[in-house]
């Protein structure tokens, strides 16, 4: 029996597993809207901007492994969801984002919120369609979730015209597709494994770089058994916190601008870096020139081979998925009668302490300010390192990094690649829909949460028991920092005047607020916002912060990974 357009969408939904749906409707999809009414197989959550329904997606997707989808309307709603879905792309998230479209009689012509989508989009997808016929729409929406979830993952966007939704014909959701132009390389090359193999047990000064590739290809197992087995440092990017235990003696801390001094110099100095899921970005290795400054062999682990010798020339590529790599990389060191040079890497582990030994993340624990490391501490403390943490971006992401010692994949969850302001609250929201027992916690800046703050009214009415953690400097903090250390001391609009009264506006949405001004009621607050007392209430932490206060260490832009500023 023929369906419509609107019917096959949900049907396709459900065949796919779709848990839950974040969107915002409006005339093009309001046929979607009329049958997930109908239905009662997966949820609809309704946000309050279009933007916060795809990074809440995005939350969703990183937190789960699981493709996050959300549902806009044409025009604006399209184009409000641009940022969460450039957002996606950077990080390399999978998503299906579904957009409503003009008629498509009415296409090219101006339509009341017309906007061209695909063309819009085209940059920052992995692929987008715009379905003309309603005879593709199942197939399309297979085609998009398969390549949502395989290969490097990213967003995809799918494009539906009214009329299409109206349109009707025969579902046959297939089981599988295959696509002539996309096959992705999952299997690593064998020869390129056993030279990078043989590479990795003649070092004398190892290194282990990894990055979000680990956490995406559910790898992190698997790193864990390389790196025991060799007995190497390890070090990790932002978007890789998590893919090795933090609090394990052969993890170094994140490395890069705001990374470890011990990490970086040990990345700068080693005679061979094994990069696994990582991507060489610019605010990993500073200065390419200065990177190349010593005499290293890299062998380079990714899924995307244009990520592959993208920035920096390497020794030994292998295109693969990391998780099966690693698999047979560990199989080939346990075969193998060589053994990596025990003396060597003695003399390497004893510079490395001795990097170490710099204590490069101190602050003042006496001042008279709270100072936000103090707060991620005891964050970390009393949640005993298991809550999912999402972030906004700036220095508060930063100190989250540093000081939240992420032993678990998936509990770290921040816009990496394009630094967006906003995606914090959402993103937890999305993460706490996995598991609504689950500890979420919400870090951010009070420039940051004010681009998205109305979702507090989605947490109000899904009950999501979110602990918001707001390190509030008075600042656009990055920003402020830059504007020190390079411009001056010229503030330049980065002053953050008329603030709202944060407590009476989380209790205008019905949630808990509270306003810690002091490092002696730091400890406590955070032990009654996660009481069993306050489990199933949003709470809204208003730390009031030392405004001066910097993130250290920092590479200087255009300086190299030695070039470290340090407390």
């Amino acid at each position: 029996m023929e369906i419509t357009g609107a019917e096959i969408v949900v049907r396709c939904l459900q065949e796919e597993g779709v848990e839950v749906v974040f969107g915002y409707p409006g005339g093009a999809v309001l046929n979607i809207y009329d049958e997930i009414y109908k239905q009662d197989k997966f949820q609809h959550v309704l946000v309050r901007h279009e933007q916060g329904a795809v990074h809440a997606a995005d939350g969703y997707a990183r937190a789960s492994g699981r493709v996050g989808v959300a549902l806009v309307t044409s025009g604006p709603g399209a184009t409000n969801a641009v940022t969460g879905i450039a957002t996606a792309y950077m990080d390399s998230i999978p998503m299906v984002v579904i957009t409503g479209q003009v008629p498509t009689a009415a296409i090219g012509l101006d339509a009341f919120q017309e906007v061209d989508t695909v063309g819009i989009t085209r940059p920052c997808v992995k692929h987008n369609f715009l379905v003309s016929d309603v005879k593709d729409l199942a197939t399309t929406i297979k085609k998009a979730f398969y390549i949502a979830a395989s290969g490097r993952p990213g967003p995809v966007v799918v494009d539906i015209p009214k009329d299409v939704t109206i349109n009707k014909a025969d579902f046959d959701y297939p089981a599988q597709v295959s696509m002539r132009s996309y096959n992705p390389v999952t299997k690593g090359h064998t020869g390129q494994i056993k030279r990078a193999v043989q590479m990795i047990l003649g070092a004398k000064r190892p290194m282990i770089y990894t990055g979000g590739g680990v956490i995406l290809s559910n790898a992190a197992e698997a790193l864990t058994g390389l790196v025991k087995l060799l007995g190497f440092p390890c070090t990790s990017t932002l978007m890789g916190l998590g893919g090795y235990p933090a609090n394990d003696s052969q993890f170094l801390g994140m490395l890069g601008m705001h990374g470890t001094f011990e990490a970086n110099m040990a990345v700068q100095h080693s005679d061979v870096l094994i990069a696994i899921g990582a991507r060489f970005d610019d605010r990993v290795i500073g200065n390419p020139e200065h990177f190349f400054q010593e005499d290293r062999k890299i062998i380079h682990i990714d899924i995307d081979p244009a990520s592959i010798a993208k920035r920096v020339k390497v020794d030994v590529p292998i295109v693969g998925n990391v998780h099966d790599v690693l698999e047979e990389m560990v199989k080939l060191i346990q075969a193998s009668h060589e053994k990596p040079d025990a003396n060597a890497l003695k003399t390497w582990w004893t510079q490395i302490e001795l990097w170490r030994s710099r204590d490069c993340l101190k602050y003042d624990r006496d001042a008279e300010f709270i100072k936000p490391q103090f707060v991620l501490e005891k964050l970390y403390e009393i949640t005993d390192g298991n809550a999912y943490v999402s972030s906004d971006v700036g220095q508060h992401q930063m100190w989250a990094a540093q000081f939240y010692k992420f032993d678990k994949p998936r509990r770290w969850i921040n816009s990496g690649g394009l630094g967006t302001m906003g995606f914090g609250l959402p993103a937890a929201m999305g993460a706490q829909f996995i598991d609504r027992d689950a500890t979420v916690a919400c870090v951010t800046g009070e420039g940051s949460i004010q681009m998205n703050i109305q979702e507090l009214a989605t947490c109000k009415q899904y009950n999501l028991p979110l602990k918001i953690i707001l390190l509030n400097n008075g600042y656009l903090g990055m920003v402020r920092q830059w504007q020190e250390f390079f411009y001056g001391n010229r503030y330049s609009e980065s002053t953050m005047e008329f603030l709202p009264d944060f407590v009476k506006l989380a209790e205008s949405y019905g949630h808990v607020g509270m306003r810690i001004d002091k490092p002696g009621d730091v400890e406590a607050a955070l032990k009654q916002a996660f009481s069993p007392e306050m489990k199933d209430r949003l709470v809204f932490m208003d730390f009031r912060t030392d405004p001066t206060e910097n993130v250290y260490p920092m590479v200087p832009s255009g300086k190299g990974l030695s070039e470290m500023l340090l407390v």
